[in-house]
């Protein structure tokens, strides 16, 4: 092999890995998940705030969720902005059918950032009465453990226990292509990150001991990222403390969907990310299969090889995807596969549309980060991964100085 081949085959070698060990390490949460989980000796009382705008698909069973779970004490807040929004009768009509939960419905707009979900939860922190408050987006299914799985995450050295969402009950290709990113990519690659210590925040489930955010100057601390999430990684990592995420993520019905909003949404969390997390950003153009793929195909081509070799090594990639979302019980079907590499090739899409625009539109509101990259300090990646390095070091020396 040429020399000159030899960085192009490295990099083959590390991305592979790379996707040998995030995948197996949601294997082994989803093996965690699946053990029968001891009751919780606390059961600390928990409000949970949702914010609630329009009607979205699958609202009913995503709102109504909430009223059954099995939890012992806890409070439902919900959160709009508008007295004229049209899933107000169906709260209303949801806390009748449950008066035995203990639940308010609030209404109005706090403006303090451009975020417009972060405005909305304003009244719902002020009016939440316990220590625990988990912040829940109105579109995700919560199983009747919802919190006794967040709160299982739980320790000392812990200031939130957060869950991305996986995509579920799609109906159409262009949903099954957001399956494709949220599932087997995305969440992926955070529960990877959080296995090894480096979890961040994810907005649709957030549980925040109170006193924490308090520290920070309450919920107004928010504002200081143009995502709510980001906000909430970095100031539970400044208090000395960890973000965890739950075993396997819950769910959030997609229905119909099409490829434009599928798109769009892409491109606003990638616009965000990049504002937010910079540097890791930057290694994302690396985390698909698209670039691992055109090394192989660069040896193959320059080593004489048939090209046709591509067609195992992709099949092997694709099995191992596919053995995640058949053991985490994700969604699966025929089309998956060719969704998977349609994704794959537009991640360096994504990339370079989050360098080159700033714009976006979310929730009817036109929001732009543009200002936000000189108030975002650049955290790298050597900053979160040193404690890393430290105690593998300090394992070595241990180990060296008992031989």
């Amino acid at each position: 092999m040429s020399i000159l081949l030899w960085p192009v085959a490295l990099f083959l070698i590390v991305a592979t890995g790379l996707h040998v060990l995030t995948s197996g390490a949601v294997l082994l949460r989803a093996w965690r998940d699946r053990r029968p989980r001891p009751a919780l000796e606390v059961t600390p009382p928990v409000s949970v705030v949702r914010t609630v705008t329009g009607i979205e698909n699958n609202i009913e069973a995503t709102l109504r969720s909430g009223f059954t779970l099995t939890y012992p004490d806890y409070e439902l807040i919900f959160c709009t902005q508008s007295a004229a929004d049209p899933v107000i009768p169906l709260v209303e009509a949801l806390r009748a059918e449950y008066p035995h939960v203990p639940s308010k419905l609030l209404i109005g707009d706090n403006r303090i950032s451009i975020n417009p979900k972060l405005n909305n939860l304003v009244k719902g922190w002020a009016a939440a009465k316990h220590d625990l408050v988990c912040m829940t987006d109105s579109n995700v299914l919560m199983p009747p453990d919802y919190l006794q799985r967040l709160l299982s995450r739980w320790a000392p050295n812990v200031g939130m226990v957060c869950s991305p969402a996986y995509g579920a009950w799609p109906e159409g290709a262009a949903a099954e292509l957001e399956c494709a990113f949220l599932n087997t990519y995305e969440g992926r690659w955070q529960l990877a990150a959080d296995s090894i210590g480096m979890g961040f925040a994810q907005g649709k489930t957030m549980l925040w001991r109170r006193d924490v955010l308090d520290k920070a100057g309450g919920i107004a601390a928010l504002a200081s990222e143009p995502a709510e999430d980001a906000a909430s990684t970095k100031i539970v990592r400044e208090a000395g403390l960890k973000v965890r995420l739950s075993h396997l993520p819950f769910a959030q019905p997609l229905g119909r969907r099409t490829f434009k909003e599928v798109w769009r949404r892409q491109v606003r969390w990638a616009r965000l990310r990049r504002v937010t997390f910079k540097a890791f950003f930057a290694g994302e153009l690396f985390s698909g299969g698209f670039l691992p793929f055109l090394a192989a195909a660069t040896i193959l081509f320059a080593e004489g090889f048939s090209l046709l070799w591509l067609v195992p090594f992709l099949a092997l990639w694709y099995a191992l995807e596919a053995s995640v979302a058949a053991y985490a019980r994700w969604p699966l079907g025929p089309r998956d596969a060719v969704l998977w590499v349609v994704r794959d090739l537009l991640i360096p899409a994504l990339w370079i549309s989050a360098w080159t625009g700033t714009k976006f539109t979310w929730r009817g509101v036109a929001m732009d980060v543009a200002g936000a990259d000189a108030k975002v300090p650049t955290e790298t990646a050597f900053t979160r991964l040193k404690p890393l390095f430290d105690r593998v070091r300090a394992r070595m020396a241990r180990y060296g100085a008992s031989r």
